[in-house]
């Protein structure tokens, strides 16, 4: 370009030379330029943070940085950590901390950190909160950051790796085996590989929210701008339809004609960067026709409202159900009601959807941040009509999914114009359009009633949620089966009737988002769960503690829980502080003053896997002829620390330390299917999956030996021993033929939870095994303001056995987090938050004090008795929090988020006016 200077800046250390316009974001140049992709880019506006570098030893965010802007000077980018000595201890903090997960903020952390190092002096946590601040984390709750640069620059010694050196890592604090990548920025996410003859893919978007439209004539388009190579269309995709359940595929990869969200796909530009960047969208010839939108339930459910899919009348999806006894003959003689609403939530995933396609002769490899390789696999297949072993999916690290990454984005398109192209395509999201097209949590619209008899059992429960699925189907169906199994909580009740719809609108998809829509009725339950429990007298935990589930219980598909129930244990290690807060908040709240604390309790369980569905995961261990271990894992690490847990697992079973086994993660060429990144199931199914591989491998090798099936087989350094009573023989593994992946022996697991489908009567099994926790929060309610402050939080949680216990605490830091988001902040509102300035996610400032409680109720079912707490995590948290408010204000919170708005409102009405949302809207069912 004729705007072309050369610059000189220094570049951790070294003089570097560049060629590009002086406007160009110093992130570009870091990354594009220099090939420093350590720096990550998560807004292009400042607000993430996930950019920022030093710029003569002060930090900046590099997105709002000019190349002419730091001509001259000095920049320090995460690569150039580790050569300083003081600053590498800071790296080598975060990972035995815990402080990174997915890891895509970390090098933002830790350049923010490094400004703090800097200063030589040792930092409160508010100097930390300060310092750091700009500076966005949406998996790790901000707790162990905080913790990593404390003991970084006071000098406190962390405790030492464990597992790495030693058998016994089962129940270690073993820091991750991925962690070191991602502090030095040498980890590979989705944006991070740009082959240098990849063309570029921009889509072009519905500016309307329903719509139908013509594309016209495109052909002079090409000619008239130099570097355009393809304009895409619906009519170039094999098999223009897909969708999480194949059963179910109703989203086109580009729309033919009509349009039912603002956002949808209509072409796609493929060509040189520069040229598709350049080009005006408002050139490519669409003529359009506005139609009338349903945003919002209500508005779907209108019998006026246009059906935006043939064969799903009324827009309702799909229905679930679960009823047991009769709630009308067993009700109890004491009831409350109540009438709930929740948004949609954003995952807010700092790494935008990004990725790289190639065709190589007739198969296709796709580079992409996904939860899911195998289903993104198996829907590439079916879009381009080829056969799923002609698929290759390679994740990259993935920087946050929460489930947002279950459902596909750019990977159909991408693959289209890889295949058409036959050159490497790379695409990338912008922050807008990646909040704007992808899967949210589904708003809900609940109501219910909750009786119990005189002595405080609970009798019955009412439950009715429509869902806002948004235009397409995505994970509707999962949420509204789940929902109903889950809606009455942790309780035993006598009888239940819980209904629910997933229902189309034209506002965002609703999908995947931590919890399948329980955190969302878990809201609903534990606000009545405190309104009965006052009405009838009693106190709030004694009340759970009756009603609790135990062991030996039957849940209410009839389920006996034979194992693990922890329900109680959680309750009863946060008994005493229950009731010591309770006693403080009292005496608080006794001085006259604007301010009124609150403490209140959230209780959850948790179905680990898939419901009533067949939920395998196949592992492979292998090794050479060197006696190398691999550990063959097709379970996707997306900060959740799976990778970490399934070594610990395999290198217990095999007993050797977990340094002497390497992991070979995601590779659909290279691994077997291990099921999503998603309902909480890898520790428990694929940490099963993996003591299965290790036994398959170990009666291979006692085959190979002529040993007895009880021979024991001594895996150590470069020999592997088989024998028993004291004599062993090794094992001549050089004689033996290696397959492809260059092992001589490879041992598989299969695992698939004992589960059952629920019957005509709804009744069965669900889910092999049952999370539970428990959490208390205390909070502050500022009653002119309208404010609340969240002080503390304590957690207890049953995870069956800790396998390793700093990862579970930074899950259930980051749960906390989210669920306080839930409660207090975020609103996704179609069209007006499509960005982290306007959608707000907690901050270092916000989150409170945590204390955690790890209860090990160990599953018979699980790998060393172990379960999972990804999702469970973050469950109670919003009801918790919510029930704290109504606590100090006196008000009953019905629709989250609580703002200040909407408890300004809930203040100012309580002496005038009942609260519109108290009453109670009529069940399916209720003849009242």
């Amino acid at each position: 370009m004729n705007d072309e200077i050369e610059s000189l800046l220094t570049v951790n250390g070294e003089t570097r030379r560049v060629r590009a316009p002086l406007s160009r974001r110093l992130s570009e140049v870091l990354r594009s330029d220099l090939g420093l992709t350590g720096t990550k880019v998560g807004c292009d506006a400042g607000d993430c943070g996930a950019c920022t570098v030093l710029l003569d030893g002060r930090q900046v965010c590099s997105c709002l940085t000019s190349l002419g802007q730091a001509r001259g000077r000095a920049v320090l980018t995460v690569e150039g950590l580790e050569h300083d000595e003081r600053l590498r201890r800071l790296q080598e903090a975060f990972v035995l901390a815990g402080a990174t997960q997915c890891g895509i903020c970390t090098p933002g952390m830790l350049m923010a950190a490094a400004e703090l190092a800097s200063r030589g002096t040792a930092p409160t946590p508010e100097e930390i909160h300060d310092t750091l601040g700009g500076v966005l984390c949406r998996c790790t709750g901000y707790i162990k950051i905080v913790e990593a640069v404390q003991a970084c620059l006071h000098r406190i010694a962390l405790a030492p790796p464990a597992g790495g050196g030693s058998t016994g890592a089962v129940g270690t604090r073993l820091p991750r085996v991925d962690g070191w990548p991602r502090v030095t920025g040498r980890a590979k996410y989705g944006a991070d590989e740009v082959p240098r003859d990849a063309l570029c893919l921009r889509i072009v978007r519905s500016p309307f929210v329903h719509a139908r439209f013509r594309i016209g004539d495109t052909g002079d388009i090409l000619a008239r701008h130099p570097g355009m190579v393809r304009i895409l269309t619906a009519r170039d995709v094999p098999h223009n339809v897909f969708s999480v359940f194949p059963r179910l595929r109703d989203q086109p990869v580009l729309a033919d004609g009509y349009a039912r969200y603002r956002g949808e796909a209509i072409a796609a530009l493929l060509g040189e960067r520069d040229a598709v960047e350049r080009f005006a969208v408002a050139e490519l010839p669409v003529a359009w026709e506005e139609l009338p939108a349903a945003s919002g339930i209500a508005a779907a459910l209108d019998p006026r409202a246009m059906t935006l899919h043939a064969g799903r009348a009324g827009n309702v999806l799909v229905e679930g159900r679960q009823i047991t006894g009769d709630v009308t003959a067993q009700a109890g003689g004491r009831g409350v009601t109540g009438r709930f609403e929740t948004p949609f939530v954003e995952h807010a995933y700092i790494e935008l959807e990004a990725g790289m396609a190639r065709r190589i002769g007739d198969r296709i490899e796709m580079f992409v941040s996904t939860q899911t390789p195998y289903m993104n696999r198996d829907e590439i297949a079916w879009v381009l009509g080829i056969e799923p072993a002609a698929v290759r999916i390679v994740p990259s690290a993935v920087g946050g999914g929460f489930g947002g990454k279950i459902d596909m984005s750019l990977q159909p398109v991408l693959a289209v114009a890889a295949w058409l192209a036959d050159r490497p395509v790379v695409c990338a999201y912008s922050r807008g359009e990646s909040m704007c097209v992808t899967t949210k949590r589904h708003p809900a619209v609940m109501a219910a009633k909750l009786t119990c008899d005189e002595s405080g059992r609970l009798a019955s429960y009412e439950f009715h949620a429509d869902f806002n699925t948004g235009p397409y189907a995505s994970c509707g169906p999962i949420v509204a089966s789940r929902v109903p199994i889950h809606a009455a909580g942790p309780y035993r009740v006598r009888a239940l009737r819980a209904t629910t719809r997933a229902v189309h609108t034209n506002d965002a998809i609703g999908g995947a988002f931590r919890g399948f829509g329980v955190p969302q009725c878990a809201i609903v339950h534990e606000a009545l769960v405190d309104e009965l429990a006052e009405a009838i007298g009693m106190d709030r935990l004694e009340f759970r503690l009756l009603n609790a589930l135990d062991e030996g219980d039957r849940t209410v598909t009839g389920q006996k829980l034979e194992h693990s129930v922890g329900m109680k244990a959680c309750l009863e290690r946060l008994q005493p502080v229950w009731h010591e807060q309770l006693a403080a908040v009292t005496a608080f709240n006794a001085t006259p003053g604007r301010t009124r604390r609150g403490v209140g309790i959230g209780c959850m369980w948790y179905g680990i896997g898939n419901t009533s569905q067949p939920n395998p995961s196949s592992i492979q261990v292998g090794i050479d002829a060197r006696a190398r271990i691999t550990l063959f894992s097709g379970a996707v690490d997306i900060g959740q620390g799976v990778s970490t847990v399934l070594l610990q697992i395999c290198a217990d079973a095999l007993r050797v330390p977990v340094g002497a086994i390497e992991l070979v993660s995601g590779d659909t060429d290279r691994t077997l299917d291990a099921g999503k990144s998603s309902a909480s199931r890898h520790t428990f199914i694929s940490g099963n999956a993996v003591l299965l591989a290790v036994e398959d491998l170990k009666a291979r090798i006692r085959r190979h030996a002529g040993a007895s099936a009880g021979a024991q087989v001594v895996f150590g350094k470069g020999t592997v021993a088989v024998g028993a009573g004291g004599a062993s023989t090794g094992l001549a593994l050089g004689a033996l033929p290696a397959d492809a992946a260059g092992m001589v022996v490879t041992g598989t697991g299969f695992y698939n939870p004992p589960t059952t489908e629920l019957d005509a009567n709804h009744r069965g099994s669900p889910y092999a095994t049952y999370a539970f926790g428990a959490q208390l929060a205390l909070v502050e309610v500022d009653t002119v303001l309208a404010r609340v402050k969240v002080r503390h939080v304590w957690a207890a949680h049953d995870v069956g056995r800790a396998i390793n216990p700093t990862q579970i605490e930074g899950q259930i830091h980051g749960g906390i987090a989210q669920g306080m988001g839930l409660a207090l902040m975020e609103e996704y509102v179609p069209g007006r938050t499509d960005n982290l300035h306007d959608y707000l996610i907690p901050t270092f400032g916000d989150m409170p004090e945590v204390t955690i409680f790890l209860v090990e109720a160990g599953e018979p079912l699980g790998p060393f008795g172990a379960k999972g707490i990804g999702e469970p995590a973050l469950i109670p948290t919003a009801p918790a929090i919510l029930n704290a408010v109504a606590h100090a204000a006196g008000v009953r919170p019905r629709r989250a988020p609580l703002t200040p708005t909407r408890l300004w409102e809930l203040l100012n009405a309580r002496d005038s006016s009942p609260n519109p949302l108290e009453s109670f809207v009529t069940l399916p069912g209720d003849t009242r």
